[in-house]
């Protein structure tokens, strides 16, 4: 997929257009932390090049939100966003310090209606791969833009 940056007249855009990567402590506070930051990656990306449909963002935020939960909840420590334009979509890599791949967990509202993150994640992605290492792992979605 082409990933460079594109040229506006004679200058080209700057690479934080086209590519953020991002490291949190791993607070609770970072779940909005790391919102907040894809969504100035968003705002950056839209004025060079807007998304085919307006639910496009509010997709992606979704998606940046519940693995950045799933970071703090399920793995301890820091965690890194990368986001990243590709020729149809966006790719974000989430990466945290658990090796134990996500799993669909069953809902319940009785427990505060935990359940439904990972179904929300590979529900909106077109792909969605997890890579476990000896450090931890990453999680790698493409969404649509």
């Amino acid at each position: 997929m082409a990933t460079g940056p594109r040229w506006r007249g004679s200058t080209p855009l700057p690479e934080e257009t086209y590519r953020r990567t991002v490291s949190f402590p791993g607070d609770v506070c970072d779940v909005t932390n790391a919102r907040l930051s894809a969504q100035d990656f968003l705002g950056g990306l839209a004025r060079v090049a807007p998304p085919s449909a307006p639910d496009r963002w509010d997709d992606i935020l979704l998606v940046v939100t519940e693995l950045a939960a799933n970071a703090v909840q399920y793995a301890p420590g820091r965690f890194g966003l990368t986001m990243r334009r590709t020729y149809d979509g966006v790719h974000v890599t989430m990466h945290d310090t658990s090796t134990v791949r996500p799993e669909a967990r069953p809902f319940s509202p009785r427990t505060g209606g935990r359940g439904i993150g990972w179904r929300l994640v590979q529900t909106l992605c077109d792909q969605v791969s997890v890579i476990v290492t000896a450090n931890g792992k990453d999680i790698h979605v493409f969404l649509p833009w």
